[in-house]
């Protein structure tokens, strides 16, 4: 069975058929493109780059199922050819995507006020995605994503390949990262904390009040965040002069479940920590139930110490000691950058570490004042 010139593989080194003529577009119009090479089209790109026509539109208009090798070739070709884009013939809608690794928990509540509130001032609305718990946006996602022709994506502790990020570019749909996962390409802009300095300070504040037994449970050890605040708690730990002990170093998952869960693994041990520092109020919360359970009173005979201050920390019975990581500004300068973006201007930083600060309350105390 032979290939026509729209039937051939989507590889580098397939055979390449010459089209017999310029291919129309979805219009009925010449597909001539617009740049130094007068007789450019899609057909001359295809040729060129070895590939058949459909290829060389897909990737013109930002398709998924293409190899990141061919598309890389193909957009190499084209820009060897100063080969102008047509334009769009799809407006852009007015909508944000705000696409999130999990929505249940009050941490998340709090990122989405902020952005709803800051897109409602432009006129925008905003579109929420879960990923289900996975990290990584599936291909399905992206897809969905792309047939919305958002302003621009606002990721939540989530990822996209590195190839959808490139379909994102293409179509000039700006991506910006809250509370980054694990490593995002330098291009795109980023909004976080400083965890290094919150995990710092958590425990800095449990040696200052005398406790030397001090365990962590952060989020999952492939996290960023996580490492980044189980760092803050060694310094702090080295700085004090305590030997950091690996068997009171817990991952978590940032829930309830895994708070509670490493909770009662280190609490039941021969030689329990006086003092727990959560990655997560959440995790903190399973912590203090956990405690509750085996008869220890917080904080008399444990101090817990939370991370994120989202509000409900502080209408405990025993309200939360906690880090607050100003969860509302990072949506809405999440917000300002995609706005920048999506009008062709230029965010004033590519990467914006908030400030933490320590907010004492009544979950801390020195050691056994029981």
């Amino acid at each position: 069975m032979s290939l026509g010139p729209t039937d051939q593989p989507d590889e580098l080194g397939a055979p390449s058929q010459k089209p017999a003529r310029e291919a129309p577009t979805a219009t009925g119009r010449s597909s001539r493109g617009e740049g130094k090479g007068k007789g450019t089209t899609i057909a001359h790109i295809a040729e060129q780059a070895g590939v058949s026509v459909a290829t060389v539109s897909k990737v013109l208009n930002g398709k998924s199922d293409i190899s990141p090798a061919t598309k890389a070739h193909v957009e190499q070709v084209i820009n060897a050819h100063n080969y102008r884009r047509r334009a769009s013939r799809t407006p852009r809608s007015n909508v944000i995507e705000l696409v999130f690794h999990e929505l249940d928990s009050a941490w998340s509540m709090e990122i989405i006020r902020a952005v709803e509130m800051r897109a409602a001032q432009s006129n925008l609305n905003v579109v929420l995605s879960e990923l289900g718990g996975t990290f990584r946006a599936p291909r399905a996602l992206v897809d969905s994503i792309l047939e919305r022709n958002p302003l621009g994506i606002i990721l939540v502790m989530a990822q996209f390949d590195e190839a959808h990020i490139e379909q994102f570019a293409s179509r000039a749909i700006p991506v910006v990262v809250v509370d980054t996962f694990g490593e995002q390409p330098g291009s795109i802009p980023s909004v976080g904390s400083n965890n290094w300095g919150g995990g710092f300070a958590a425990t800095r504040h449990l040696t200052d009040l005398g406790h030397t037994r001090i365990a962590v449970i952060s989020g999952p050890k492939k996290s960023l965040n996580s490492r980044a605040r189980v760092d803050g708690y060694r310094s702090a730990l080295e700085s004090a002069g305590i030997t950091v002990d690996k068997a009171l170093i817990r991952y978590g998952d940032f829930y309830l479940e895994g708070g509670y869960s490493h909770a009662r693994e280190l609490l039941s041990a021969a030689n329990p920590p006086t003092a727990i520092f959560a990655g997560s109020d959440m995790q903190a919360l399973g912590v203090m139930k956990c405690a509750k359970e085996l008869g220890l009173r917080v904080p008399e005979d444990l101090s817990v110490v939370g991370y994120d201050n989202i509000p409900l920390t502080e209408w405990l019975t025993t309200p939360l000691t906690t880090i607050n990581q100003f969860l509302p500004l990072m949506g809405e300068t999440a917000t300002d950058m995609v706005l920048s973006l999506a009008q062709g201007e230029e965010v004033r930083a590519r990467q914006i570490n908030l400030a933490t600060e320590l907010v004492v309350r009544a979950s801390t105390a020195p050691p056994g004042l029981g």
